[in-house]
């Protein structure tokens, strides 16, 4: 793999630089930089402006609607996007479904469903942790029972999923279902595309610390499910969800977007003080800094690597990324806190919200801190939580 941009490489990394500075909106950019709440609107409208130029799906191939840009195209253009401050593109839609709909699904839900997640015209959400079913994925108990009646081939879909990511504003959730439960519990799941909006279908919030609307229950009872939803094979969606989360894994490493991070944090430390000098010069919190950005820079390697491989899904290597990749986000936002200390605690929803130009506190890089902090405790369990990633990691890549 080499290391160093090529020509072409460099003259693309400034034509995304020259989109970015002529298209992405200020106000946008002021949330993202500055940790406020982005609302589906805001999302949205990135989205479209994206997909308008052709470069809302990096990763897809040209015959769907991507760029068809390489591995290291995309990894700048991620890179580029960071740094810049835009919205995340909803991963459900573009990073996580569309790629199962390509490598599985039939020529009808391609044609159907693909360009309708490129235009935004569908907001995906994702259909996988139950009560009694998160890391041990496999022990999910919504059913769908199949059957045929004058109205067709359908499921009818009984169940729950929990914290279903921003399912208040889904058009379409992919479901993982238990068809058959008489074999093992890993054979007899299924890969269902459910329309939200179907009757039976209930979404109730979960309102979390922070007090934001981020996650849901989503109930069903006696849902109806056409059959031609079903994502390849009955009973193979065990063998889908593995290659979905691969993609998700990869994606969650959020390497640009720490990078990004660092420097605010950087930014902060120089301007909090520690014994009258800047608190970056104070030996313990600069060999934090540094033992962070070190460890940054070796996982930005092992995205490198992973991407090289541009003939393969993604591999047990995206284990390693999904553990390096959150333990790295979750110590930014603990070394936040700790570098602004009291001026953390103030929790002003309103200014989060947008609904206030400044927080109370009256420091406004300081104010969303706490509530950034708390939000990102969650990346180590979602996606599947870092104990199981290690014990992937233990088996499939160590042999132990």
């Amino acid at each position: 793999m080499d290391l160093n941009y090529s020509d072409e490489d460099l003259a693309f990394r400034d034509e995304v630089r020259a989109f970015l500075a002529a298209n992405l909106p200020p106000d946008l950019q002021h949330k993202v930089r500055s940790h406020l709440r982005l609302s589906k609107d805001d999302s949205v409208r990135w989205h479209k402006i994206l997909a308008a130029q052709g470069w809302v799906a990096p990763g897809w191939p040209v015959e769907f609607g991507g760029p068809g840009w390489t591995p290291t195209q995309r990894h700048i253009f991620e890179e580029e996007c960071a740094r810049a401050g835009t919205p995340q593109i909803m991963p459900f839609g573009v990073n996580m479904v569309a790629p199962v709909i390509m490598a599985f699904g039939s020529a009808e839900q391609k044609a159907y469903y693909l360009p309708r997640i490129l235009s935004c015209e569908d907001w995906w959400c994702q259909g996988y942790s139950e009560p009694g079913a998160g890391s041990d994925l496999a022990s999910l108990k919504t059913t769908a029972v199949r059957g045929l009646d004058a109205d067709g081939d359908h499921y009818i879909v009984n169940g729950q999923k929990t914290w279903t990511t921003l399912a208040q504003h889904a058009d379409m959730i992919f479901c993982l279902v238990r068809t058959d439960s008489g074999v093992r519990k890993q054979e007899g799941i299924s890969f269902l595309l459910i329309d939200m909006h179907s009757p039976g279908i209930t979404v109730r919030p979960i309102i979390m610390l922070d007090e934001d609307h981020e996650v849901n229950e989503v109930f069903f009872d006696n849902v109806r499910v056409p059959a031609a939803n079903l994502v390849g094979q009955e009973n193979r969606g065990w063998t889908y969800a593995k290659y979905l989360l691969g993609h998700e894994r990869t994606g969650i490493a959020a390497v640009g977007r720490s990078k990004r991070e660092l420097a605010f944090l950087k930014g902060l430390a120089a301007r909090e003080s520690k014994n009258g000098k800047p608190l970056i010069d104070d030996p313990l919190f600069a060999a934090k800094l540094a033992h962070l950005e070190i460890e940054m820079m070796a996982l930005e390697m092992t995205v490198l690597r992973v991407l090289a491989k541009a003939d393969k899904a993604p591999g047990p290597e995206a284990s390693v990324l999904k553990v390096r990749g959150t333990d790295i986000q979750q110590a930014l936002t603990e070394l936040m806190v700790e570098a602004v200390g009291p001026m953390a605690l103030p929790f002003d929803p309103a200014y989060l919200e947008g609904a206030s130009e400044h927080s109370v506190a009256e420091d406004d890089a300081a104010a969303p801190l706490a509530s950034y902090y708390f939000n990102y405790r969650k990346t180590s369990i979602y996606g599947g939580s870092n104990e199981i990633q290690r014990n992937i990691i233990t088996q499939m890549i160590l042999g132990l």
